[in-house]
């Protein structure tokens, strides 16, 4: 097995790099340590051993031994940004290799009760979840709430159930295991995180093809770890943590837990106390990995228009050059042959003369007649210009919130006659500018080209104001 776990459990010195990194790393919970304070940790560290096994149990240096531990992957090496020391933080498999070391140690009580009561609930939560008879899912939310009134009618009559010492140890013990597994998970998400930075920065130190291909197939692997089951589950618990309010439950609950004194020696964990906070530090150490894959993905399109932008202009350059060479020597015979390419020539006398429309003539059609009447026809008589009449009905409504049409025409008079009120008609319906109600009737006259006063009844039309035309 080439597992980096394996070898640490099978290394000369395991009880020594186990116990030097749990307590270097995991128990005061350091995401990452720079170099020179590893070392010195690490030199106290030897220095202690030295004392009691001697010079020679470990006789080279603190430095050495971090290279060489960073080479088995043990350890990761790193170089944050805007610092040039190196930084050390444990891998997930070292991560995995202390857990297991963990579980090696003989605990005060083995509990089981509260990992049975989990493991029930979990399997409530997915058989429930999935059920999709509704008479079923009522059923038991009825069974729920009736143990929920037993409950509630116990304490009304004075009885208050409380948890006993070793259950209270117990859960304890439970939500202690739990809540320092998830930082681990934190380790593992962040090295798939560097992985797919790793072989984008390796994509793009070797790419000669085209950026768009390149671009989809970064994308498509980023959108594939978002998508996927763990970064999904990542994501809900990130968003749940960031929740003030889920925050300040944490706290407040842990505050009260560590108030209970049948917990005993079990409170002395002052680390577990404020482990919310550690699980946002190791969250924003994930983000901004995150963050920077971002950055590199827009270096690498800054650098790319850059290179493309600077051929284009040697490319023209060397244009002008070869022009100014050819300016006194032009070649002789055919140069080139462009296809397709000829005058566009269009004489005055060709286009066709201004031709007017027929007047059509007007009769009066009774409410009860049904006629299909093409009304393209009255835009053929004149010509009437949307915007001017979109104009007069903004300037009625740069005081109030609606206006009729008949105020409106009132105030601004038709110019083009019935062409122009279909105009209005059009405006109100088209553009949802107004609002027509068929239940009241309004009156509008206007005065014909040849002077006639004319006279219409129209569904009543209101326009509003609309702050997309304003």
């Amino acid at each position: 097995m080439h597992h980096p776990a394996w070898h640490l459990l099978r290394a000369d010195h395991a009880a020594f790099v186990a116990a030097f990194l749990d307590a270097a790393f995991r128990e005061p919970n350091h995401r990452s340590l720079p170099e020179s304070q590893l070392g010195v940790m690490l030199e106290d560290h030897l220095y202690s051993v030295h004392s009691t096994e001697g010079d020679d149990a470990f006789p080279r240096d603190a430095a050495q031994y971090l290279n060489e531990w960073a080479q088995h992957g043990w350890l990761r090496k790193f170089y944050p940004p805007d610092t040039d020391e190196a930084h050390y933080d444990i891998t997930p498999a070292t991560e995995r290799a202390l857990q297991w070391i963990d579980t090696l140690f003989t605990r005060e009580f083995v509990g089981t009760e509260s990992r049975l009561f989990t493991a029930l609930h979990l399997l409530r939560q997915i058989v429930y979840g999935v059920e999709g008879d509704v008479d079923v899912r009522i059923a038991r939310l009825e069974a729920e709430k009736e143990a929920l009134d037993r409950q509630i009618e116990v304490l009304r009559n004075g009885t208050v159930p409380m948890l006993d010492e070793r259950t209270i140890r117990e859960h304890f013990q439970h939500f202690g295991r739990v809540a320092r597994e998830l930082l681990s998970d934190f380790r593992a998400v962040e090295h798939n995180v560097r992985a797919l930075d790793r072989s984008v920065r390796e994509r793009i130190a070797g790419w000669t093809e085209e950026k768009a291909s390149l671009l989809q197939a970064v994308f498509g692997e980023h959108d594939e770890i978002a998508d996927s089951d763990e970064g999904r589950s990542f994501r809900a618990f990130w968003d749940f943590l960031m929740s003030p309010e889920s925050r300040d439950e944490l706290t407040t609950l842990l505050d009260r837990v560590y108030e209970i004194d049948s917990l005993g020696d079990l409170r002395d964990d002052a680390r577990l106390r404020r482990i919310h906070y550690d699980w946002m530090t190791a969250g924003e150490r994930t983000q901004r990995t995150v963050a920077r894959l971002s950055q590199q993905l827009r270096r690498f399109i800054d650098d790319q228009s850059y290179l493309e932008d600077k051929r284009i202009v040697q490319i023209l350059d060397r244009i002008g050059r070869h022009g100014l060479d050819l300016r006194d020597a032009p070649p002789t015979g055919t140069a080139m042959w462009i296809n397709g390419i000829k005058a566009d020539i269009a004489l005055p006398m060709e286009r066709p003369l201004y031709l007017p429309s027929e007047e059509a003539e007007l009769h009066t059609v009774l409410d009860d007649e049904e006629i299909d009447v093409d009304l393209s026809v009255l835009y053929d008589q004149v010509a009437v210009d949307p915007a001017r009449l979109l104009d007069q009905i903004r300037f009625e409504l740069r005081d109030v919130d609606q206006v009729s049409l008949g105020t409106v025409i009132e105030r601004h008079p038709l110019r083009e006659g019935l062409a122009e009120l279909v105009a209005y008609v059009s405006l109100a319906t088209g553009d949802h500018l107004g609002v027509i109600d068929e239940e009241q009737r309004d009156v509008v006259r206007w005065t014909d080209r040849h002077g006639v006063r004319r006279r219409g009844r129209i569904p009543r039309i209101v326009f509003q104001r609309s702050t997309r035309h304003e």
